[in-house]
């Protein structure tokens, strides 16, 4: 029987299963701000799973899916002191995220280590692994959707754009030109980012990137080896074949 994997998150809330030989094919996805007792049994209707492994950094509907998980079977959340397959080299282990802890361990996984581990979600977040391998810090930043979303919020005459790949640096319209300063500016964050942490390392590391953006960024940041859709939900599984043997 399968464990299964839940990933909630800011936006969205994603459900997999997976066992000890892979990701299954079978996928479901709850806005998070839905995700409710209800939504939760229709989403899960005729789903059997061993046990669950959660990763939250949304508290209060962590307590939602605590409570309704624990009627089907053990659930286990994901923080610091899981078995990650990896050292911790961070001063205060309990301030890494879940996120990013699921994602150092489905980094070391599926691609090894030395590696950075790029999340385009709600915020961009970089995760470093050592060569040791050890889960060692990384980088906090917004994500491409609160900086586009501020302008018309904050604006009286700037739109809502899509977010998709300019044309060209010099926009033509006011919406082309936006597009050019939320994507072309934010592949300068990221490559400033990845430069200066691999001046830290003082050496070559994989960079993989996963999440909602990943795909349109990294067309533009050639430092990006892999686009890996399934880091968090193979991490997860990493941590659940080590609690549910």
């Amino acid at each position: 029987m399968a464990w299964l994997l839940v990933d909630n998150s800011n936006t969205r809330t994603k459900f997999a299963l997976g066992d000890s030989a892979g990701l299954h094919d079978w996928r479901a996805v709850i806005p998070t701000c839905d995700v409710t007792p209800e939504s939760l049994d229709e989403a899960l209707r005729g789903i059997d799973f061993l046990g669950a492994v959660v990763c939250s950094v949304v508290p209060k509907k962590a307590a939602v899916l605590g409570g309704f998980l624990e009627t089907r079977g053990p659930v286990h959340f994901l923080d610091h002191t899981s078995p990650l397959g990896m050292a911790i080299d961070y001063p205060n282990p309990p301030q890494i995220g879940a996120d990013r802890l699921a994602n150092a361990a489905g980094v070391l996984s599926r691609h090894g280590a030395p590696a950075i581990i790029i999340d385009f979600g709600t915020a961009v977040t970089f995760d470093v692994i050592s060569d040791q391998p050890a889960y060692c810090g990384g980088v906090i930043a917004p994500g491409l959707g609160a900086m586009s979303g501020y302008l018309p919020q904050k604006t009286a005459l700037l739109p809502a754009i899509e977010l998709e790949e300019p044309a060209s640096a010099i926009g033509k319209s006011t919406v082309h030109a936006m597009q050019a300063g939320a994507v072309f500016g934010y592949r300068g964050l990221v490559r400033e980012i990845i430069t200066r942490i691999r001046a830290e390392l003082h050496g070559h590391a994989k960079i993989i990137a996963t999440g909602g953006d990943a795909a349109l960024i990294a067309r533009g940041v050639p430092e990006i080896d892999a686009v890996d859709a399934d880091i968090t939900l193979d991490g997860l599984r990493q941590v659940a074949a080590r609690v549910f043997p």
